[in-house]
């Protein structure tokens, strides 16, 4: 049976789909328990969220379901705490985008934005305390102590690679299983060894040498948004699949309608771009995204967003589209379905009818 594998009987799951989780405050509980109780897991990003709102996050998925689910955060960056933006270079980086300002009369920031610390401790304490079923991790290796603290609780730990060395060390680590985010993957580029920044495995080629190379159950991730694609992973060695943009696209998720309408009215054009963030991340190619603009000429990651801030408000606000980092997954089939039921279901039954009968 094509539905049971390693990763379906670590988590209690009816079958090995999984709904990625969001950044941006995209995910919703709805969208979670939605999933949950059709017999996949869904999964709900926290990286932006306070331990208070975890906590309230965490009550509102269990009020909706009872089954296997994931929390998500991010591993703290290695990177200078906080990120220096001195003003030289914030002056430059003004330069390099008061055109898009100008163009719609926004104001240019008048000082370099605040960095805002991640309070990575402080949400595992809340993690910890509501002991999720399965706790899902980008950005690095969990630190070990966080390991031991979940595994203490029966919380799955799960994390994700973008090469085969970051899934040797996520398995060194004793995580129970990995996520190989292919290039086709929307959003941040989830790596997390430096010299693989700019190394882009698509989908299938990480999946193949990451379950040659690691004896942990692999969940497929990237560009997978139908059976088909779902069917030829679990092939070749997933035993699950994690699908992201085609779930953000439905009714239950918590993207806005702009964006949505984006993902569901033809197969965008995506391309990977850093001009929104500061790191690289799959977006809806437009005027913004395909600017090449050299890192040094942008607020260092993560103030590049918060810089970008005013100008993002007034692009929505104004219906100039261009302006927007909308994210989104590389697929080759239009998303049909507006509903984590009606996808859902599309996906089984697309499998079954490419599973040869026994």
């Amino acid at each position: 049976m094509w539905n049971k594998t390693k990763v379906t009987q670590l988590l209690g799951l009816d079958y090995p789909i999984i709904q990625g989780p969001f950044g941006g405050r995209f995910s919703s509980a709805k969208l979670v328990a939605a999933v949950s109780n059709l017999g996949g897991m869904g999964s709900f990003g926290l990286n932006s969220y306070s331990p208070e709102e975890i906590l309230k996050v965490n009550s509102a998925i269990r009020a909706l379901t009872k089954k296997a689910y994931a929390l998500n955060l991010w591993v703290p960056q290695k990177h200078p705490s906080p990120p220096i933006f001195g003003q030289e270079q914030f002056e430059t980086v003004k330069a390099v985008f008061k055109p898009y300002f100008d163009a719609l009369n926004v104001p240019l920031p008048e000082a370099p934005p605040a960095a805002q610390t991640q309070h990575f401790d402080q949400q595992m304490e809340a993690i910890l305390q509501v002991s999720p079923p399965a706790m899902s991790f980008i950005f690095g290796v969990p630190p070990k102590e966080v390991i031991q603290a979940l595994r203490k609780r029966q919380t799955v730990v799960i994390a994700t690679a973008t090469h085969p060395e970051e899934a040797l060390l996520l398995e060194e680590a004793g995580v129970d299983i990995i996520v190989a985010s292919g290039a086709q993957a929307g959003g941040h580029r989830a790596w997390f060894l430096p010299k693989n920044k700019e190394v882009l495995m698509d989908t299938p080629s990480l999946l193949t040498q990451t379950t040659a190379q690691v004896k942990t159950p692999v969940i497929a991730a990237g560009g997978i948004t139908n059976g088909q694609e779902a069917f030829s992973a679990l092939q070749a060695g997933a035993s699950a699949v994690q699908i992201g943009t085609a779930f953000l696209a439905t009714q239950e998720s918590n993207a806005p309608d702009v964006h949505k309408h984006k993902l569901l009215q033809e197969v965008p054009q995506t391309n990977l771009s850093q001009t929104f963030i500061g790191r690289l991340g799959r977006v809806i190619s437009n005027t913004l995204s395909l600017q090449n603009i050299p890192a040094d000429k942008l607020a260092p990651y993560p103030l590049q967003s918060a810089f970008l801030s005013p100008l993002r408000k007034a692009a929505l606000e104004q219906h100039r589209h261009d302006y927007v980092g909308f994210w989104s997954g590389q697929f080759s089939t239009p998303l049909q379905h507006t509903s984590a039921s009606s996808l859902f279901q599309s996906l089984i039954d697309e499998i079954n009818n490419l599973t040869p009968a026994s």
